[in-house]
């Protein structure tokens, strides 16, 4: 059985700095990318970051960029966001996410992603 579980979520003033962990068992993600996605309240989930597995090929949705980054701990199986100069629009649930398959690139469609994890909350606050 294959889970993701996300950790590190909280709450933290504006301006200040996170690092969400996923944690992927029952397979690797060797041979595909992963993606942090976030659904902040009252709106549709949104993809956020994401890696190949095996290079360093990343892809970001423009309203991080400059703050956020992504890093995978192969050995662990696990992939980190970082999270800098939060601000309040970054409230959101946290998920991380995994094709199923082989993936040339890093997809930014939640249909593209099989598995998922339960989520992490982050609150930023003014």
């Amino acid at each position: 059985q294959v889970q993701l579980v996300e950790s590190g979520g909280e709450l933290v003033q504006a301006g200040g700095s996170l690092r969400l962990s996923c944690t992927a068992s029952g397979r690797t993600f060797s041979t595909t990318s992963m993606a942090w996605f976030r659904q902040a309240p009252g709106k549709e989930r949104e993809f956020v970051i994401g890696i190949m597995w095996r290079g360093d090929s990343i892809r970001y949705t423009d309203s991080v960029k400059g703050r956020f980054a992504v890093s995978r701990d192969s050995a662990k199986n696990t992939m980190y966001l970082q999270m800098n100069s939060l601000r309040p629009e970054d409230t959101a649930i946290y998920y991380c996410a995994a094709p199923r398959l082989y993936t040339l690139t890093v997809p930014n469609t939640e249909s593209s992603y099989y598995y998922w994890g339960q989520g992490t909350k982050v609150t930023v606050s003014a």
